[in-house]
C-alpha cells in the first residue's frame, strides 16, 4: 500500500533544535521522528512511501539512503520551494498511479490509532478523503455534522470560522491528527497554483458534493511532537505507551 510522509515543514516552533536539522530529523529515543513514521506506517503493510523534503533536504536523503527500512521509500524534493500540504501532495501525486486509497502522515506527530482500523473505515464508506480527528479544542478545529462530514474550519484562538459552501448548520469541533486517507480523484480538484494548503482542496472538493468524512479516534493516544515540551514529554511516556 502506497502513502505519503509530510516532512517538508521548517519547524519554526522546535527551533533552535531545527536551525541546524530539519524537523524530520529531530531524535525521539534516539531515533529521528521520520524514522519512527517510518516504521509506523510499514508495520500496517504501507511499504511504497513517499517523503516530501525541504528544510535541510540533504540530510534527510543522506538519512534515508544509509539506513534499512521495511519499506520502499521515494522521496518528494521541494528543495527550492516549499509547497504547503496541498502543493507538497499535488507534486507527489504522480506516485499515487494504482487508483488505491493512500495514506497522508504528518512526520511530527506520534499515535497509536490503529491504520488498519483507519484504512477500513475509509474502504466501508468511500468518502473521497477520511481525516483522523479527535475531541480537543485548543487552537485551530475542523467543524463536522452530525454524520461527520467536513462543514468547515476555524480557530478558537483568533475567533476565525470558514464554514464552507454556506453551510450554517451548528456543528461540532473536532482537532485534526494530521492522518489522511484520501482517493486519488482527489486529484481532479487541484488549483492551478502551486502552493495551498490541503484543506483548501478538500473545500473546493465538498462545493462539488464530494464527501470528506471525518473519523474521530478519540480514544488513542496522540501527540503533536512540533513543540518543545511536547517532545520532552514524549520521551517521558513513550515506552509506557508504545510497548
Amino acid at each position: 500500500m502506497k502513502a505519503i510522509i509530510f516532512a517538508a515543514g521548517l519547524g519554526t516552533r522546535l527551533r533552535p533544535l531545527t536551525n541546524a536539522i530539519p524537523k524530520a530529523m529531530v531524535p525521539l529515543k534516539k531515533k529521528p521522528l521520520l524514522h519512527h513514521a517510518i516504521d509506523y506506517l510499514s508495520s500496517y503493510g504501507f511499504d511504497d512511501i513517499i517523503i516530501n523534503v525541504h528544510h535541510f533536504s540533504g540530510k534527510v536523503k543522506d538519512y534515508i539512503a544509509n539506513n534499512h527500512f521495511d519499506a520502499k521509500i521515494t522521496i518528494s524534493d521541494e528543495s527550492e520551494k516549499i509547497l504547503d500540504t496541498g502543493g507538497g501532495l499535488k507534486k507527489a501525486s504522480w506516485f499515487f498511479d494504482d487508483g488505491a486509497p493512500f495514506l497522508v502522515y504528518n512526520c511530527d506527530v506520534i499515535t497509536n490509532l490503529d491504520l488498519e482500523s483507519f484504512y477500513s473505515f475509509h474502504r466501508k464508506h468511500k468518502p473521497m478523503a477520511s481525516l483522523a480527528v479527535r475531541d480537543r479544542h485548543n487552537g485551530r478545529y475542523l467543524l463536522f455534522d452530525d454524520q461527520m462530514n467536513l462543514k468547515g474550519l476555524g480557530n478558537n484562538k483568533t475567533g476565525y470560522v470558514d464554514t464552507f459552501n454556506g453551510w450554517q448548520g451548528k456543528g461540532r469541533e473536532f482537532g485534526f491528527s494530521g492522518i489522511h486517507v484520501i482517493d486519488p480523484k482527489i486529484f481532479d480538484y487541484f488549483p492551478d497554483e502551486d502552493v495551498f494548503s490541503i484543506l483548501t482542496l478538500y473545500k473546493k472538493a465538498t462545493a462539488a458534493n464530494e464527501k470528506v468524512q471525518g473519523f474521530n479516534h478519540s480514544q488513542n493516544f496522540w501527540m503533536d511532537l512540533g513543540k518543545p515540551e511536547n517532545l520532552a514529554a514524549a520521551e517521558g511516556i513513550y515506552d509506557q505507551v508504545f510497548k
